[in-house]
């Protein structure tokens, strides 16, 4: 098997947080990734500055990787993370920067899938399609600057493991970060 990594999307501007969200909520958001079955992490960035998330001490290794294209849409910034990967990377775990109660236990399940019978995979929660998503280098290849909403994908319910969350606003915020 091929190794496995993480593109974390950070990309976007915040215009309706009021702020850039993803220096608040990566942190969280690599620390579940920390814990999940991912040999590597690249965390995409464009509209604003990014802490280094190289912290060596846990888990594996975690890079920025900038995109100038960012403002074309979200599949653009998935793009730029993916062409950052070397050619031993069989498959990209995608997630968000503002999920910050992904559960890595959902990783695995979306994995699994993947691994029995391939294509595009995304987590499922209430039947509607969510994080993390699962693409095979095969699936690479062409992905509209608007993402992979068009795409077909398997869903795979993690209704149990809990939403990763959707921060769009201040008030979106959990009490606990």
């Amino acid at each position: 098997m091929g190794r496995v990594a993480a593109v974390v999307l950070a990309a976007g501007e915040a215009t309706r947080f009021g702020a850039p969200k993803q220096r608040l909520l990566l942190p969280a958001v690599l620390d579940r990734l920390r814990r999940a079955p991912v040999d590597e992490i690249v965390v995409v960035e464009g509209a604003h500055d990014l802490e280094p998330c190289d912290d060596q001490s846990q888990g594996p290794p975690c890079r920025l990787v900038p995109c100038e294209v960012w403002e074309r849409g979200p599949g653009a910034s998935l793009a730029c993370g993916l062409s950052a990967l070397g050619p031993d990377v069989e498959t990209a775990v995608v997630v968000l920067a503002d999920g910050p109660d992904l559960s890595a236990e959902s990783i695995t399940r979306v994995l699994d899938a993947w691994r029995a019978d391939g294509g595009i995979v995304a987590a499922s929660y209430e039947g509607g399609r969510g994080h993390p998503l699962v693409i095979g280098r095969a699936d690479w290849a062409g992905i509209p600057d608007e993402g992979l909403r068009d795409r077909p994908v398997r869903l795979v319910p993690c209704d149990d493991l809990g939403a990763p969350g959707d921060i769009d606003t201040p008030d979106d915020l959990p009490t606990e970060i």
